[in-house]
């Protein structure tokens, strides 16, 4: 890829995150997404349930199986008693019409139901519709012709119609009325003439249903003709509809019921998160420091959880961005000094051609390039240390293997008569920690190195390794002449050098200590500094203490 290619496609990504970022935010809409499907889910789950409660054909079918076997009952009745008082005698062959009549009357008459008798030819010979009886004449007022349906009746009819038009229909042959009729018009009058007893259901031109038992007349097992009984529905139509009507009476309030707990919960779930969502916004857009995010501290829940959460993290950005600007600051402040020591040897190098002044002037404009180089070094190591512990992958640690191979590299590489470094044996598998291993091993470095580098020739630099309930303490104990009152804390800090008389100055950064705090804290861990105490109030030497979570 070419130089220009990169810039163009850096060009790219600049105005694509900025229009991203001048992307509008809906934080202010009427009915939030999150509030109607809160309102969806629970409304859909109770139209599911009463849905299912509307359709009611197991409840319809139950109803007219019920109906079927009163009048199953009720028409072999009243054929036995044709059969038994409607025939001439034993050798009767057709049925006595006249006895035949009055037994309907009497029997059928009372009831809505209907008798039709046909003979054995398939004639009909009897109607109860046309036979005198309990019969009355009903007067009912008309409506008048310029009569206004009522809301109420209007939507009833409308309800019934839409269920009417989700409810599965029963399959049933029309029904048949008209002048004339015989037993081949009815498939169960014919197999009554076969001497079975049959149910038909029928359906009449108005969508209604009818039930016809078909139940055969006979005396001494001879079949003399066919009573049909039929009865209308229109009262368990009636039954079924009241069901409908009730459960959706019920169906209403629930449902309003239940959508406005949805509100009532979707209040209270999206009103916290849009006061965060802006929060966010402003503290994003804000130059100073003046937005906070707000703490629902009395909400003991997720929202709470939630809040607390934005603002440790909208605090730690202020901390993270206050440490960058500190950083910064001392970078300056570190580069500054060579940077100085450099321009005034360069200007007292033009001033001067004395050989031996040159020479040092040279020597001096040496170590400060060494010294700049260092601190780049360093500084971009700190830089990119937070990054790479974000990405990196902890792992599995046994710190007793770690130091073991650490210092046996220290025994191997130290000349005889320097400072010797000792660590007890430990067993394996008892000091596991999860950790990035690469930077803890930089942190043990930088204590090592930092505890031979006070050390006398000939002392020792002793590491310990110790277990306190659910922590692994790491000692690194020196022979050194101990830390400065009061600089405990201090030499933690970046840049922050003490070092021995005896040592060039520059040669050490200032950012090892620094790194390592950062690196310990990272690993949820602690690390601090202070002096060994021996008898007479004598200080032994400096002691620096690491403590880390073991592994689970």
């Amino acid at each position: 890829m070419t130089e220009t290619e990169r810039k163009r496609k850096s060009a790219q990504g600049r105005r694509r995150r900025a229009k991203q970022s001048a992307r509008p935010r809906h934080y202010s809409r009427g009915l939030s997404p999150l509030m109607v499907r809160i309102m969806a889910v629970n409304a859909i789950a109770l139209i599911i349930l009463v849905g299912g409660v509307l359709y009611l054909n197991q409840f319809r079918a139950n109803l007219i199986g019920e109906r079927i076997r009163t009048l199953t009952v009720q028409a072999q009745i009243i054929a036995g008693a044709l059969g038994e008082s409607a025939a001439g005698g034993p050798e009767a062959v057709d049925i006595d019409l006249a006895p035949a009549r009055q037994i309907l009357t009497r029997l059928v008459g009372p009831t809505d139901n209907r008798a039709r008798l046909f003979a054995t030819d398939g004639r009909m010979i009897a109607d109860s519709r046309f036979l005198a009886g309990d019969k009355r004449l009903v007067e009912e007022e008309l409506p008048a012709l310029d009569a206004q349906i009522s809301f109420d009746e209007q939507l009833e009819d409308a309800v019934h119609r839409l269920l009417d038009s989700i409810t599965e229909r029963i399959e049933a042959p029309p029904s048949v009325d008209r002048p004339g009729m015989r037993g081949e018009d009815f498939l169960e009058v014919m197999a009554a003439l076969e001497g079975e007893t049959m149910t038909q259901l029928r359906v009449r031109e108005d969508g209604r249903y009818i039930i016809n038992i078909a139940v055969p007349v006979q005396r001494f097992r001879r079949i003399l003709g066919v009573m049909l009984l039929t009865s209308q529905t229109d009262d368990i139509d009636a039954i079924v509809r009241q069901e409908q009507m009730l459960t959706v009476k019920v169906f209403v309030g629930a449902l309003v019921l239940t959508l406005l707990l949805s509100f009532f919960l979707g209040r209270t779930l999206v009103r916290p998160i849009r006061v965060l969502a802006r929060a966010a916004e402003r503290v994003r857009q804000a130059i100073g420091r003046e937005e906070n995010i707000p703490e629902f501290a009395e909400r003991m829940d997720e929202i709470g959880d939630l809040s607390r959460s934005l603002s440790d993290m909208t605090q730690a950005l202020y901390n993270q961005i206050d440490r960058v600007e500190q950083f910064a600051a001392d970078v300056a402040h570190e580069i500054k000094n060579p940077l100085s020591s450099m321009r005034s040897a360069l200007e007292t190098l033009a001033m001067t051609d004395k050989p031996d002044v040159q020479a040092k002037l040279f020597a001096i404009l040496r170590d400060d390039v060494k010294r700049i180089d260092r601190l780049i070094t360093d500084i971009s190591n700190a830089s990119r240390l937070e990054a790479e512990l974000t990405r990196a992958q902890t792992e599995p640690v046994d710190l007793a293997v770690m130091l073991g191979v650490l210092v046996e590299s220290y025994e191997t590489t130290q000349n005889s008569g320097e400072v010797e470094v000792v660590l007890d044996e430990y067993e394996p598998n008892v000091f596991m920690i999860a950790g990035v291993e690469a930077r803890l091993g930089q942190v043990w470095c930088n204590l090592i190195d930092n505890a031979i580098s006070f050390s006398p020739r000939g002392a020792k630099v002793t590491v310990t390794l110790e277990r306190q309930d659910r922590w692994v303490i790491v000692m690194v104990d020196d022979e050194g002449p101990g830390l400065p009152e009061g600089a405990e804390e201090k030499i933690f800090s970046r840049f922050y050098s003490e070092r021995p008389d005896t040592e060039d100055f520059g040669k050490h950064s200032g950012l090892g200590l620094a790194i390592s705090r950062q690196v310990v804290e990272a690993h949820s861990g602690m690390i601090r500094a202070e002096n060994r105490i021996g008898e007479n109030a004598t200080v032994l030497g400096a002691r620096f203490i690491v403590e880390l979570p073991m592994s689970a």
